[in-house]
């Protein structure tokens, strides 16, 4: 009996013991918040983790977005106090000044084409939708694109040739229609109108209908002169029926790349024709039928500036000409100003500038912004258009002969993505507003800048770092503040 009484006191001390550990063990976890079944042990609880802690905006005085030539960042606004101060360094020091003032800026887009325009109307209505938004609405994350250019007619992005009047020797156009542009291309104009109503659109053609043509054929080939009348009767139509669809056209040029007889569409329309073909026949036409769309002339490349001088030295065919648009396939992009600076009463456009598959985003990001967003708005231009807004994985649609290799700033299958183009447009469209005053900035070899003031007053720097990895001032109004770009990045810079 002592010796079972002894076990039985022995056995309650070490259960007594046990009950204590795990009082203990149940009061440690419910202190660190350990629950049953976590595995863990008196000697090791696991530490309650803290909530992360909330960023929030850091308060600056200008704003910046950026886009870097290694896609890590693209258009995204950086979370950086930029604040304007009087202490000096010895950084380079971009000068920007509101009293300098040059010309006023009427937009920056893409061309609308025939393609661009089937590819976004394929989409599921609530993606369309949000990229109609995204492209043409100012809001928010919106980019706000206020310039279109349109093909009259088909382009050579359209998925086949084709006029509006396709009825040989039809000299009174009784069988000129739209109906082409009826299932994809003005329905969505009509979208994008809706979304930005002050939106402006230049159309060009391609190509006269064939049959007006002394080859027949949309490829090559010029304008009959019996037939110029006609021609101008078939713009006058164009922008009537387009009025009576809700669609203002703003501007035409009489071709496109008339010294380009190799796309399909094309036609050849030297200087000397085209200012006959305005002072005898479109202008008298336009003033005849009241319009107000405006005439710009060549639409060419920038190794030919000449073409536009020499129609503005024919005081009538000058008369009715609002300015000259220019693409950048050949020549330098300094070639404008002159153009400008000899006939100061007319405008300057840069209406065309393809990026194209296989090329490098850096490389891309770097040549247009420095010479289109910088260096053509340096050089007089009221606007800047990339080509095609949207084409497929394949490249496509295009006509048989058309580019094959132009890149859209959206490619479109199912859904869609971003390329450079969008981009490079982005930077400028976003925050620089029709009505927006081109306004002086330093230029360097390095950090290539252009600047405007808005008409809310606000101040917009564009910057390309077009040399090493490096830091920077801007200053404005004798105060200074300082940033830094990654070699080829793009910033743009609102305060």
């Amino acid at each position: 009996m002592n010796i079972a009484s002894g076990m039985i006191n022995l056995a309650m001390k070490d259960m007594n013991k046990c009950m204590l550990v795990m009082v203990a063990s149940a009061m440690l976890l419910a202190q660190t918040g350990c629950k049953k079944g976590a595995g863990t042990s008196v000697q090791d609880p696991i530490p309650v983790n803290p909530a992360p802690p909330v960023t929030e905006p850091v308060k600056s005085e200008v704003a910046m977005w950026l886009t870097q030539a290694d896609q890590k960042q693209l258009l995204q606004k950086q979370n950086t106090a930029l604040i304007f101060g009087s202490s000096l360094n010895q950084n380079l020091t971009i000068n920007v000044d509101t009293a300098k003032t040059y010309q006023t800026i009427e937009g920056f887009g893409f061309a609308l084409t025939g393609g661009s325009a089937s590819l976004i109307n394929s989409l599921q209505e609530t993606k369309k939708a949000a990229l109609l938004s995204e492209l043409f609405d100012t809001a928010g994350t919106h980019i706000g694109v206020s310039y279109i250019r349109l093909s009259l007619g088909a382009s050579d992005l359209s998925s086949s040739t084709f006029s509006y009047d396709e009825t040989p020797g039809d000299t009174e156009l009784k069988n000129f229609s739209l109906d082409k542009e009826k299932a994809d291309l003005i329905p969505i104009l009509k979208r994008i109108i809706a979304i930005n109503p002050k939106i402006k659109i230049l159309a060009c053609p391609w190509s006269a209908p064939a049959w007006m043509k002394d080859n027949n054929s949309f490829t090559g080939g010029s304008l009959k002169v019996e037939n110029y009348g006609v021609y101008a009767r078939y713009f006058v139509k164009y922008i009537q029926s387009m009025q009576a669809e809700g669609i203002s056209i703003d501007a035409i040029t009489p071709q496109n790349e008339p010294l380009n007889p190799y796309n399909t569409p094309s036609m050849v329309m030297l200087s000397v024709d085209q200012g006959k073909f305005i002072k005898n026949n479109l202008g008298p036409e336009f003033q005849k039928a009241g319009i107000k769309t405006k005439i710009i002339v060549y639409d060419h490349n920038a190794d030919h500036p000449e073409y536009a001088v020499a129609i503005y030295q024919d005081k009538d065919a000058n008369a009715y000409i609002d300015g000259a648009a220019f693409h950048l396939y050949g020549g330098n992009i300094n070639a404008l100003a002159p153009v400008h600076d000899q006939f100061p009463d007319k405008n300057i456009y840069f209406t065309e500038q393809a990026t194209f598959g296989g090329g490098d985003f850096g490389g891309d990001l770097a040549y247009h912004t420095s010479n289109l967003i910088i260096g053509a708005t340096r050089n007089w231009s009221l606007n800047v258009l990339e080509w095609n807004l949207a084409s497929d994985p394949q490249l496509g649609p295009h006509t048989n002969g058309g580019c094959t290799t132009c890149l859209g700033a959206l490619t479109i299958s199912s859904d869609f993505t971003r390329n450079v183009s969008y981009y490079i447009i982005a930077h400028a469209s976003k925050f620089v507003h029709p009505g927006a005053v081109r306004i002086y900035s330093d230029l360097e070899s390095t950090i290539q800048t252009v600047a405007f003031k808005n008409t809310d007053g606000t101040k917009v720097l564009i910057a390309l770092n077009a040399g090493p990895d490096a830091s920077f001032n801007i200053r404005f109004n004798s105060k200074t503040v300082t940033t830094s770009l990654k070699s080829g990045a793009v910033a743009t810079y609102i305060w």
